[in-house]
């Protein structure tokens, strides 16, 4: 099931807040991008943090999977905190 672009807004107005904000369709998923620099993968209506040691400290107990088919395991857990965190 591709991310519907409403879920996609409502992604990118929680981080609003934090900086300039943008999202890219790709393949029917989006990347959400916070001061041009990309910080959230939306799948399947569901928001996938990639593992950065910037972020790994919130996240410990962080329910995990993959976005895709092929990609590296992203935590599933999504906080405004841990945008701020990243940038």
């Amino acid at each position: 099931m591709a991310t519907s672009a409403e879920y996609a807004a409502f992604v990118c107005e929680q981080i609003a807040p934090y900086g300039q904000v943008r999202s890219r369709k790709m393949f029917g998923e989006y990347m959400v991008y916070l001061e041009d620099k990309p910080v959230l993968l939306v799948c399947d209506n569901t928001v996938y943090v990639k593992k950065l040691p910037q972020v790994s400290d919130l996240l410990l107990t962080a329910p995990c999977g993959f976005p895709y088919e092929g990609a590296k395991e992203h935590y599933r857990q999504y906080r405004t905190k841990i945008v701020q965190q990243m940038c």
